[in-house]
C-alpha cells in the first residue's frame, strides 16, 4: 500500500497527464478534485469560457472530454480500470458548476501494450499549425484513426478529395466572417498575447498568418507571403449521433484518442473548426445529415517538429476536496 506521500505524487501525475490535453486556444478549461476514496471529479473552469466563440460551451466540453481520455489512460497504465460516469446525476450536479464526469479507479489487469503506447504519446502530441510536407497519409493509417474514433462512440469521416476544395472555401469564408467580428477578435487576442503565461497560444506557436489558400486560423498575425501549404490537404470531420453535452464529452475523448493514434504513426494534426465556431456564434445547431453532427474538423499530414504549448501547473487545476 503506497504511503500518503506516494499517493499525493501519484495523484499529481494523473492530473498533470490529464491537463496535457488539447483545448480551443489552449484555454485548458478544466478542474479536478480527488476524494478520499480516490474518486476523481471533473468540472469545467467557467472562468475560462470563450463566451464569444463558444457560446454553447461545445468546445469547452470537447476540451474536458480530451482531458478525461488522458486521465483514463493514466489510470490504466497505473493498473486501474477507470470506471467512468459522464454527467452523473448527483446532488453536486445541481451546483453552479455541474459535474462533467466522475472516475472511480478499480484494480484491474495490467495495461496492454497499446494502452502504454497511447499513454506515452500524450507528451509527444502537439497541435501543428505549420505547412505539411504534402506526403499523403496512407489509407491504412487513416483507417486506424477511424477505428480510434469509433471505439469512443463517434465517427471520423474522411473528406473526399473531390470535394475538399469546396470544403476549404467554406472554411475560408467562415474564417473571414469570424474575423470581421470585433468581439471575436478581442477574445482571440486575449489568448494569443506574447506575455509569458501558462495558457493561451504563444506567437511562435501560431504558424503562418492568414491569407488566400491558408490552412490555418487567422489569429491576426501577418500573412507569410512565401508560405507553401500542401496542395492536397487531408481533412476529416469528427461526428456524433446527437449534439448535446454528453455527445460533446464523447467527442472530446474520441478526438484525443484519434490524435494520440496519429502521434504514434508520426502524423501531425491541426484544426480548421471555423465553420463550426461560426455556427455556434449564430446560435444554431445543425440538422442531422446522415445521422451525424460535425464536432471537429481536423487536418492531417506530415509536419515539421513543433513544441508544445504551455501548461497550467497542477496546483491550478487540482482542487482540494
Amino acid at each position: 500500500m503506497p504511503s500518503p506521500a506516494e499517493g499525493r505524487l501519484e495523484t499529481r501525475r494523473l492530473i498533470a497527464t490529464a491537463g496535457a490535453a488539447p483545448s480551443m486556444h489552449n484555454t485548458q478549461p478544466w478542474r479536478f478534485s480527488v476524494y478520499g476514496d480516490e474518486t476523481v471529479r471533473l468540472r469545467a473552469d467557467l472562468d475560462r469560457r470563450l463566451t464569444v466563440a463558444d457560446p454553447r460551451d461545445r468546445c469547452l466540453h470537447i476540451s474536458c472530454g480530451a482531458a478525461l481520455l488522458n486521465l483514463r489512460l493514466a489510470l490504466r497504465v497505473a493498473g486501474y480500470d477507470p470506471v467512468t460516469w459522464l454527467l452523473p446525476r448527483t446532488e453536486e450536479s445541481e451546483m453552479k458548476v455541474p459535474l462533467l464526469a466522475v472516475v472511480r479507479p478499480a484494480r484491474s489487469i495490467p495495461p496492454s501494450g497499446e494502452e502504454r503506447r497511447l499513454y506515452d504519446a500524450i507528451a509527444a502530441r502537439h497541435t501543428n499549425r505549420r505547412p505539411f510536407s504534402g506526403c499523403i497519409v496512407p489509407r491504412p493509417i487513416m483507417h486506424e484513426l477511424v477505428r480510434a474514433a469509433r471505439s469512443e462512440g463517434t465517427d471520423l469521416i474522411i473528406v473526399d478529395t473531390r470535394i475538399s476544395d469546396t470544403f476549404l472555401q467554406q472554411i475560408g469564408m467562415a474564417d473571414t466572417r469570424l474575423h470581421a467580428d470585433g468581439d471575436y477578435r478581442a477574445e482571440l487576442a486575449r489568448w494569443t498575447t506574447d506575455v509569458p503565461r501558462t495558457d493561451g497560444i504563444p506567437p511562435d506557436h501560431l504558424g503562418p498568418g492568414g491569407g488566400t489558400g491558408t490552412l490555418n486560423r487567422d489569429f491576426g498575425q501577418l500573412p507569410a507571403s512565401d508560405t507553401r501549404w500542401e496542395t492536397r490537404p487531408q481533412l476529416a470531420v469528427l461526428t456524433t449521433w446527437d449534439d448535446h453535452p454528453l455527445d460533446w464529452l464523447r467527442a472530446g475523448q474520441a478526438l484525443q484518442r484519434v490524435l494520440l493514434v496519429a502521434t504514434l504513426y508520426g502524423v501531425s494534426a491541426s484544426f480548421l473548426n471555423q465553420p463550426l465556431d461560426l455556427r455556434d456564434m449564430r446560435g444554431r445547431t445543425d440538422p442531422r445529415h446522415h445521422r451525424a453532427h460535425p464536432q471537429m474538423i481536423i487536418r492531417f499530414g506530415y509536419g515539421p517538429a513543433v513544441l508544445g504549448t504551455p501548461r497550467r501547473p497542477v496546483s491550478d487545476i487540482l482542487e482540494t476536496a
